[in-house]
């Protein structure tokens, strides 16, 4: 039934003018649209929406997922040089340099957003 119905991602933060720094200025991702409640950012062929909500940041897992390819370092050193901040999850086995967590050919990165919520990008 939705098989052939796009899907986008929604993430809550406290915090909309902050949000809308982060995700427009950090990440370089275009608003499409925007009020005083919900934000709109294009992101490849989906949106991401950003709305405000007092369980922002609550999620302990992956909010939102980018399958960057081969462009993995690049990406990371430009969000690095914007001062963004990697986790490292010691605990999944993976080595770990440079921000980005990898084993055999796999290579994979999580972040934060202001309000907490975790972004992850990976080579796939």
């Amino acid at each position: 039934m939705l098989t052939d119905i796009d899907s986008a991602a929604i993430v809550a933060v406290k915090d909309l003018s902050r949000a809308r720094d982060f995700y427009q200025n950090k990440l370089g991702l275009e608003l499409t649209q925007g009020d005083d409640a919900v934000l709109s950012f294009k992101t490849g062929k989906t949106t991401l929406v950003v709305y405000v909500s007092n369980l922002a940041g609550t999620n302990k897992a992956n909010a939102v997922v980018w399958g960057v390819g081969d462009r993995i370092e690049a990406i990371v050193a430009n969000l690095a040089g914007k001062g963004i901040s990697f986790e490292h999850y010691p605990e999944l086995g993976l080595d770990y340099a440079d921000g980005i967590h990898s084993a055999d050919g796999f290579k994979a990165v999580w972040f934060k957003d202001p309000d907490g919520n975790i972004l992850h990008l990976n080579n796939m």
